[in-house]
């Protein structure tokens, strides 16, 4: 025989209102290996890194992956605290991070750990800084490659110290935090933004925030209203189809995407598939090129699996948009093509009625007396990715009421 016991709900309870919890900030990990930035193995040393949460809220969580490490991973503590207008703490704000109530934790291989929550109210764009002290060896140190924060490694246990020391090593990537939760006692969902480079920004000012869902989060916290949250979830390189750099986006979906707490709409921007499909073999792109194994995709391929993310999104209870693929002519992917194939998923994306949503972002970028190019103040030199003025025009030419 067997009996069900309802338990009264608890206040009290660190759990409490777990519910409520959305993603104010996030970056999906990835695998230490030759094709990203990674840290170098280490051992008794601080992870100090600064990070800029999209909402804000009265607590927070911190989540931890150890999912890429080949060996358990212990933090012997850990401390977050908001970051002040340089790169120092607000006096007050430094708060102890713990997990099931305890100061250390050890992460399994292939896992991620949540924090305790953390009675620390933080307002909208405010940024964060989150020191994990590491007491043993780390050889396999999760981490995202690509790294548009502040983050340096510090000898010894650090995380009580309010300001970075002179001659702090600087991070080369992200290590180890892939997310911060917030709790914010109103109504706040998240959009999470599934992409490649750029969506992860490349070619924007490091530890400035210019990429364009940082300046879409700043557009949608000047609004007011209801909080929305705004999760960056690209990873430069990525492919839809297939892995290359980063587990391809139809495999990381579910865990960087759905798993997204309090998740309201998703954001499909990823292009390399075709881009990297039918980039000419040459020297200069040979070696770039195989990091990307796999047969060539077409635009019916694609579609496809745009159509996939958008059922999936809509099976999960969120809306679902389409990012249109920004020419990439002069770059030294480009092939005529390419760019062909990619002109006949953009027209498919605008026509269909798959999505909540279209962000145009061909439209945006494409140079009006040469379509397959980039206007030519929009990008940072390679004909690929944006600067920070492209990255603007991105985030302004969203419509806000999407969101609604």
């Amino acid at each position: 025989m067997t009996a069900s016991i309802a338990r009264p709900s608890n206040p009290d309870r660190p759990d409490a209102d777990a519910f409520e919890w959305v993603r104010t900030w996030g970056a999906s990990p990835q695998a230490p290996d030759n094709s990203v930035s990674f840290v170098e193995p280490f051992g008794n040393a601080t992870l100090r890194q600064v990070v800029r949460v999209s909402g804000g809220g009265h607590s927070i969580r911190i989540r931890i992956s150890n999912e890429y490490g080949t060996a358990p991973l212990t933090i012997g503590a850990a401390r977050v605290a908001i970051t002040d207008s340089g790169i120092g703490t607000e006096n007050g704000s430094d708060q102890a991070v713990t997990f099931s109530g305890k100061p250390t934790t050890t992460i399994p291989a292939g896992a991620p750990i949540l924090s305790d929550p953390i009675d620390l109210p933080i307002a909208a764009l405010s940024r964060l800084t989150i020191s994990l002290y590491l007491p043993g060896q780390v050889d396999t140190c999760t981490c995202h490659g690509t790294f548009h924060a502040l983050g340096w490694i510090i000898p010894g246990d650090a995380t009580t110290l309010t300001s970075t020391p002179t001659g702090a090593a600087p991070l080369p990537a992200q290590a180890l935090i892939t997310a911060v939760e917030v709790q914010s006692g109103t109504p706040t969902k998240a959009i999470a933004v599934l992409g490649d480079s750029r969506v992860d920004g490349i070619g924007s000012t490091p530890g400035a925030d210019r990429r364009w869902t940082d300046l879409l989060a700043e557009r949608l916290a000047a609004r007011g209203g209801q909080t929305l949250c705004v999760v960056n979830q690209g990873i430069g390189g990525n492919r839809i189809l297939a892995d290359g750099i980063g587990t391809a986006a139809l495999a990381r979906f579910d865990r960087d995407v759905l798993a997204t707490p309090g998740l309201g709409h998703v954001v499909i921007a990823v292009g390399n598939d075709l881009v990297f499909s039918f980039a000419p073999r040459t020297e200069e792109t040979a070696g770039f090129l195989e990091m990307f194994p796999g047969a060539p995709v077409t635009a019916d391929d694609v579609i496809a699996a745009h159509l996939q993310l958008a059922a999936r999104a809509r099976a999960h209870g969120s809306k679902a948009y389409a990012a249109t693929i920004a020419p990439y002519g002069g770059s030294d992917m480009y092939s005529p093509e390419g760019d062909k194939a990619r002109e006949q998923v953009n027209s498919w994306i605008r026509a269909s009625d798959a999505f909540d949503g279209v962000l145009d972002f061909d439209a945006v970028w494409r140079d009006p007396a040469d379509p397959t190019l980039i206007c030519s103040d929009l990008h940072m030199g390679d004909h690929l990715h944006g600067n920070d003025a492209g990255y603007a025009a991105l985030a302004e030419s969203i419509d806000l009421s999407l969101f609604d």
